[in-house]
C-alpha cells in the first residue's frame, strides 16, 4: 500500500467514527425525547382518570347517587 491509500483508509476510518458518534448522540437524544413523552404519557392517563372519577361523581350528585338510572316511563 502506498502512502497515499494509508491516507485514504485513515481519512475513511475518522470520517466513518465522527459519523458514528454523531448517531451515538442522536439515539440518545431519541432515547430522552422518548422517556420524556412515555413519562407525560402517564400523567395524562392520571389526569384522565381522575378527570372520569370526577364526572362520575357529579353524575352520581346530579342523579341522587344512582348513574345509569332508567327512565320513569320505562
Amino acid at each position: 500500500m502506498s502512502t497515499m491509500d494509508n491516507e485514504q483508509m485513515e481519512s475513511r476510518f475518522v470520517d466513518i467514527e465522527i459519523k458514528l458518534a454523531q448517531q451515538e448522540d442522536l439515539v440518545e437524544s431519541l432515547n430522552q425525547m422518548v422517556y420524556q413523552q412515555g413519562r407525560r404519557i402517564d400523567q395524562l392517563e392520571a389526569m384522565l382518570h381522575k378527570l372520569g372519577e370526577h364526572v362520575r361523581d357529579g353524575a352520581q350528585q346530579a342523579n341522587g347517587g344512582q348513574v345509569n338510572e332508567r327512565p320513569p316511563h320505562y
